[in-house]
C-alpha cells in the first residue's frame, strides 16, 4: 500500500482508512492509497511552512539543479510511472509515455527561468532615487490536481511554484493517486518538507487544505463547482488562487482546406482521452459548402479508433474513468437525441469490451445551440457537428458559450483566422493545430474557465507576489515636508 509523503517521509495515513484504485479497463483493484484526513493536512501543512523558510532564500541556481535532478530521475522510471498511470487513468500508454516526458521537459524550462526572471527596475521620478520591484514567493501552496492528467497538471502548478520560492503539498484525486504517490522518491533532492504529497478526498482533506492558516495560496483544476467552493472558502481568508475549470471548446472548419486533415485533426481533438481533456473540441462547426464531405470523412475516421485494453499494442482508446463518468456522458447524449439530434455512430459499449469502463467515439449531427451538449461541458467521446453558412456564423456561435478555455479553426485564410482569433473569447487560441501546449505560453480560461495562468513567465508570477522598493541614496530634507509654503 502506498503511503503519503510529508517531511520526506513516507507517512501512514492519521485515519489508517485507505482509498481503493480501481483499474478502469478491468474494474479490478490495483492498490490502496491512504485516505487522508484534517490531521495529515495539518502535518504536512507545518511541514511545508517551516520548510518554506529556508527555501524561499535558496539561490535559483541550487534550485534548479533539484528541479533538474527530478527530471533525471522522472525519466530513467519514465517505463514504470507511465505504466502505472495507463492502470489507475486508463489512457493508453503511448500517450502516457508522452505525459511522463512532458513533466520532466516543463520542470527542466521552469528550472531555467527561475535562475533569471525576479523582477524589473523602473524609472524613478526624481533624482538620486532607484526604484525596482522584487517579486516574492506565497507561502505554502496547496495544489489540488484532477484525475485526467495526473502529474502534467500537477507539474504545471509544482514547478512553477517551486521555481518562484514557494513549499508545496500535492492533492492528487482519489481516482489516480498512485502515480503521484509514486513520485516520491524522484522529490527527494528537494529538502525535507518542500514537497509534500497526501491523497484522499476532497471533503476530507482538500477542504481542510485550502482553510488552512499555513497555505497562503490555491491552485486547482477541476470543474466549476468544486472551483466556486474553493474561491469562496479562499475569499473568507483573502487567500491567493489560481483556477482552471471547465471548457466547452469550438472548433470551426473552413472549406479551404483539406477535408481529410481536418477530419482527423478535429476526432484526435474530440476524443483524446475518452474526450477527457479540459481543452476537448466539444462543439465543430463546419462550412455547409463542405459539410456532406466532412461528416462523412469524420464519421468513417471515427469507426476506425481501435479501442481496447490501454497497456496493450495498437491501441487508439481505452476506457473512460469510472462508471459515474461514462453513465453521465451517455445521459448527456440521450437528452440530446431526445431534443432532436441524429445518431450517426458510436452511443453505447463496444460489444467486443464487457468488462471497462468503454464507450465507442460517438458522432451526432442536427444540433442547435438550445441542447445543452452544445453549452455546457460534456467531458467524453462525443462529437457534436453542426454545418454553419460561413465565418461569421461559425465565429458567433463559437463564441457563444460561458466558457472560454480554448478554441480553434482550420482555414488557409489568414482573414478569417484572424477574424475568428479576435472575436472568439479563449485563453489559447489554436490555428491549424488543435490542443498543442507549449512550456513557454501561458493556458487558463476566460469567463467561466477560470482564473489566472499556468506555464510560461506568467504561470511563474501566478505563484509570486510583487514588491515595490523605493530607495533614495542621498538623505536630505525635502521640500514638500512640513512646514508648507
Amino acid at each position: 500500500m502506498y503511503k503519503h509523503w510529508i517531511n520526506a517521509n513516507h507517512v501512514e495515513g492519521h485515519s489508517g482508512l485507505t482509498i481503493p484504485v480501481i483499474n478502469p479497463a478491468t474494474e479490478e483493484l490495483i492498490d490502496h492509497a491512504p485516505r487522508g484526513n484534517e490531521t495529515d493536512a495539518d502535518r504536512a501543512a507545518a511541514a511545508a511552512w517551516k520548510a518554506f523558510q529556508t527555501w524561499r532564500l535558496t539561490p535559483g541556481l541550487e534550485r534548479a539543479e533539484m528541479m533538474h535532478e527530478f527530471a533525471r530521475r522522472l525519466r530513467a522510471k519514465k517505463e514504470d510511472i507511465a505504466r502505472l498511470l495507463t492502470l489507475e487513468g486508463g489512457k493508453p500508454l503511448i500517450e502516457n509515455l508522452d505525459e511522463v516526458e512532458w513533466v520532466a521537459a516543463c520542470f527542466q524550462y521552469y528550472a531555467e527561468v527561475g535562475r533569471d526572471y525576479k523582477g524589473k527596475v523602473i524609472a524613478p521620478v526624481f533624482q538620486h532615487q532607484i526604484n525596482f520591484t522584487v517579486k516574492e514567493p506565497y507561502g505554502v501552496v496547496a495544489c489540488i490536481v484532477p484525475w485526467n492528467y495526473p502529474l502534467l497538471l500537477m507539474s504545471w502548478k509544482v514547478a512553477a511554484a517551486l521555481t518562484a520560492g514557494n513549499t508545496v503539498i500535492i492533492k492528487p484525486s482519489e481516482y489516480t493517486p498512485l502515480s503521484t504517490l509514486a513520485l516520491a522518491e524522484m522529490f527527494e533532492p528537494f529538502p525535507p518538507g518542500v514537497v509534500n504529497i497526501v491523497s484522499g478526498y476532497g471533503p476530507e482533506i482538500g477542504e481542510p487544505l485550502v482553510k488552512h492558516p499555513r497555505v497562503s495560496k490555491i491552485a486547482f483544476t477541476g470543474g466549476v463547482t468544486t472551483g466556486r467552493k474553493i474561491a469562496v472558502m479562499a475569499a473568507e481568508n483573502l487567500k491567493k488562487v489560481s483556477l482552471e475549470l471547465s471548457g466547452n471548446d469550438p472548433l470551426i472548419v473552413c472549406d479551404d482546406v483539406d477535408i481529410d486533415v481536418a477530419a482527423r485533426g478535429a476526432a484526435w481533438a474530440c476524443y483524446l482521452n475518452m474526450g477527457q481533456v479540459c481543452t476537448s473540441v466539444e462543439r465543430i462547426y463546419v462550412f455547409k459548402s463542405v459539410a456532406e464531405k466532412y461528416i462523412e470523412k469524420f464519421v468513417e475516421f471515427a469507426r476506425s479508433l481501435r479501442m481496447g485494453n490501454p497497456l496493450g499494442p495498437d491501441v487508439d482508446l481505452g476506457p473512460m474513468i469510472n462508471e459515474a463518468q461514462r453513465r453521465k456522458v451517455k445521459d448527456k447524449l440521450e437528452l440530446a437525441l431526445k431534443q432532436g439530434a441524429t445518431l450517426l455512430t458510436g452511443g453505447k459499449r463496444p460489444s467486443n469490451l464487457q468488462k471497462g469502463f468503454y464507450f465507442e467515439p460517438t458522432v451526432i449531427t442536427n444540433v442547435n445551440h438550445e441542447m445543452e451538449i452544445m453549452r455546457t461541458e460534456t467531458f467524453g467521446p462525443i462529437a457534436p457537428i453542426m454545418p454553419v453558412s460561413g465565418i461569421e456564423e461559425a465565429v458567433r456561435l463559437a463564441d457563444d458559450s460561458d466558457f472560454g478555455l480554448g478554441a480553434t479553426i482550420y482555414t488557409n485564410n489568414m482573414e478569417y483566422a484572424m477574424f475568428a482569433m479576435e472575436n472568439v473569447h479563449a485563453g489559447t487560441f489554436w490555428i491549424n493545430d488543435p490542443l498543442t501546449d507549449n512550456d513557454a505560453g501561458p493556458f487558463g480560461g476566460m469567463r467561466m474557465s477560470g482564473l489566472n495562468r499556468e506555464l510560461g513567465t506568467d504561470g511563474l508570477d501566478n505563484f509570486r507576489d510583487v514588491k515595490h522598493v523605493h530607495l533614495d541614496y542621498k538623505i536630505e530634507a525635502k521640500s514638500y515636508w512640513y512646514p508648507y509654503k
